[in-house]
C-alpha cells in the first residue's frame, strides 16, 4: 500500500508485477539490435537526457507540465531508469524510471512514449527492460502506477491487480479531515 505521497498525474491504479513472471533476453518483444537498426538508442542514465524534451512527452500523453528542476530531482532519487533516444531528432522518445528501496520493493512511474512513436515497441521495450533490471537486482514487489484507461497494456507484461487484495491509497489534501 502507497502510504503518503502527492501525484501529479490524474487517478492512479495500483498494479503488481506477477511475482512468477521473468523478462529475460529471449522473451523482449523487441531486441536491442532491432531498435538499434531503427535509429534508436536505450539509455540508462540521465546523462544527454534533455529534460524540456522529456517534459514535453509529459505534456503531450496528458501529464501536468513539470518544472525541470524539479524532474531533475525526482531522477536523482529514481532507482533505475531508462529512456529510448531517437537518433535521427537527437531527442528521446520513451522514458520510464523506477523507485523503491533497493531490496524489496519498487514502483514503476512515468512510463511515456511519445504519441508520435507510439504503436512501435518502444513502452514495451521500456518496460520490459526496466522489469528486467529491478529483478536481476533480487526486487520482486514491483508496483506500477497506470491511468485506468492503458492497464490492458500492462498486463501481457505480467502486470496484474494484485493478487492478495491489497488496494493502493494516495494522500490527498483535499480530502483530510481536520
Amino acid at each position: 500500500m502507497l502510504l503518503s505521497g502527492i501525484t501529479s498525474t490524474p487517478p492512479l491504479s495500483i498494479r503488481r508485477l506477477n511475482k512468477a513472471t521473468t523478462v529475460t533476453s529471449q522473451q523482449l518483444t523487441i531486441s536491442d539490435e532491432v531498435l538499434e537498426s531503427r535509429g534508436f538508442v536505450l539509455r540508462r542514465t540521465t546523462e544527454k537526457l534533455n529534460l524540456d524534451h522529456l517534459n514535453s512527452i509529459f505534456v503531450a500523453v496528458g501529464f501536468p507540465k513539470r518544472e525541470p528542476e524539479r524532474i531533475r530531482l525526482a531522477l536523482e532519487h529514481t532507482e533505475s531508469l531508462l529512456w529510448v533516444h531517437d537518433k535521427r531528432s537527437s531527442r528521446p522518445v520513451a522514458f520510464a524510471r523506477a523507485t523503491g528501496d533497493g531490496v524489496f520493493n519498487a514502483i514503476i512511474w512515468d512510463v511515456v512514449v511519445d504519441p508520435s512513436f507510439q504503436g512501435i515497441g518502444l513502452g514495451k521495450a521500456v518496460v520490459e527492460r526496466l522489469v528486467a533490471e529491478l529483478l536481476g537486482k533480487g526486487i520482486v514487489n514491483i508496483a506500477l502506477y497506470s491511468e485506468p484507461k492503458v492497464l490492458g497494456f500492462y498486463r501481457p507484461l505480467g502486470f496484474v491487480a494484485d493478487p492478495d487484495g491489497i488496494k493502493g491509497m494516495v494522500y490527498s489534501r483535499k480530502h483530510k479531515k481536520n
